[in-house]
């Protein structure tokens, strides 16, 4: 997991199928929220993301901007951001470039080979890592209200 006070990672990710973007092009030099997730559809993943689609005033008072990550292929991640109302980019990392840089690569997951570990970066204007937490295993949600009290004393 790479540690707080380090440059944030670059990587090319999708944002729709054939769609290839910088991952620090998504932030632009802004506060952002990464949220590594393992699988979309899957039951805790659903629930992680439904939490931030279900309350963008949290995310757009606090002032840092989510964008969700995965090693799903663009077209699954498109149908879930939309299955879930997500108004924030839930990218693919089907190449696992930012999986690997950020180093939150899960060898195995039921028999599913390097899939992300359920990880949170918050990264600062100067594209910074000011916060980061890694699950335990992936059942386990983010600690939403720290997350939001990072974003605060961030702010």
């Amino acid at each position: 997991m790479v540690p707080i006070g380090s440059k944030a990672p670059d990587a090319l990710v999708a944002i729709r199928p054939r769609e290839w973007v910088s991952l620090h092009a998504l932030f632009a030099n802004e506060p952002a929220l990464l949220l590594f997730f393992p699988l979309a559809f899957s039951g805790t993943c659903t629930r992680e993301l439904c939490t931030i689609a279900e309350n963008p005033a949290v995310w757009e008072n606090a002032g840092a901007k989510p964008i969700a990550i995965s090693v799903d292929s663009p077209y699954v991640n498109v149908k879930f951001a939309e299955s879930i109302g997500a108004r924030f980019p839930v990218v693919s990392d089907f190449n696992r470039e930012a999986t690997i840089a950020y180093d939150v690569v899960r060898p195995d997951l039921g028999g599913l080979r390097e899939v992300s570990e359920r990880a949170v970066f918050l990264i600062d204007g100067n594209g910074i890592i000011a916060w980061n937490w890694q699950g335990e295993h992936p059942g386990v949600l983010p600690p939403f209200d720290d997350i939001v009290a990072a974003i605060e004393r961030l702010m």
